[in-house]
């Protein structure tokens, strides 16, 4: 028997209103260019940033789409099944919380990363990729949306525990700020050899970020290390974009025990 787009309709229609009503309000409004208004740190990126926010949010309007065809509906109402609107509601949360209460939006950014890593994990392990429609409206939302929450956990967490930016930062501060900058950038890399064709769009996540803290902080030390480590995120992004095009990378490809993921639940 064919599948019917009635089928699982209560999840569907779930899915939908968490994003419209929970995901929908809550991202359109951090979008806006200007809207950075949070305790700003020396790990802050410049507010063009945030504009991820809403190339995510149209990827998974087509998600919501998506879910009312046979296939999407194998990926999403039998794969992902409820993780969705769990994410919806951990995410509406931590933005909400995010400008007024900072070390509690830092532990919903943990939440948030959680939850969107499971969903990562099913999608990569468990749903292969059956045509252009699966990449687009699957496979790239949540690999975008797993890069992006990388960096926000470690910008929340400088919001959360971090001086303000408007001091002069000393040398632990610095130290922290080049640890948070190097685990951005190993985790770009990370990506890029996650697979033999890599994760292309994580990378970009991180590099896109990468490149918005170096815009946006002015002390040196800050800032030239922000370039650097930008710089080699590029690279690992156009590593990855050989390794899909051009190729493959099996010179370089680490075994399984060494592509552990960075953090942890990733």
């Amino acid at each position: 028997m064919a599948d019917s787009w009635k089928d699982g309709i209560l999840l569907k229609i779930v899915n939908t209103i968490v994003y419209f009503f929970l995901m929908g309000s809550n991202i359109y409004s951090i979008s806006t260019p200007g809207y950075y208004n949070h305790r700003e740190t020396h790990f802050t990126p410049a507010s063009w940033a945030f504009l991820i926010w809403s190339l995510i949010h149209l990827l998974l309007l087509g998600f919501i789409v998506y879910q009312f065809t046979p296939s999407g509906k194998r990926a999403i109402i039998d794969g992902i099944g409820w993780r969705f609107p769990l994410l919806g509601v951990l995410n509406a949360v931590y933005l909400w919380t995010w400008p007024h209460h900072s070390i509690v939006a830092f532990v919903f950014a943990l939440l948030v990363s959680s939850a969107v890593s499971h969903i990562y994990y099913v999608v990569k392990q468990h749903h292969a990729r059956e045509d252009w429609k699966d990449e687009v409206f699957v496979h790239l939302p949540f690999s975008l949306y797993h890069g992006w929450t990388t960096v926000l956990v470690i910008v929340t967490a400088f919001e959360a525990f971090g001086i303000s930016g408007s001091h002069k930062p000393g040398i632990w501060t610095k130290v922290f700020v080049f640890l948070g900058l190097f685990f951005l950038e190993a985790t770009a890399a990370a990506y890029a050899f996650s697979s033999p064709e890599g994760d292309l769009v994580a990378g970009i996540a991180i590099t896109w970020s990468l490149f918005a803290i170096f815009d946006h902080q002015h002390n040196a030390f800050i800032h030239w290390s922000a370039l650097a480590f930008s710089i080699l995120s590029l690279f690992w992004v156009l590593k990855s974009i050989y390794g899909r095009f051009f190729g493959s990378r099996r010179g370089v490809m680490l075994h399984d025990e060494e592509r552990a993921p960075l953090i942890p639940g990733h």
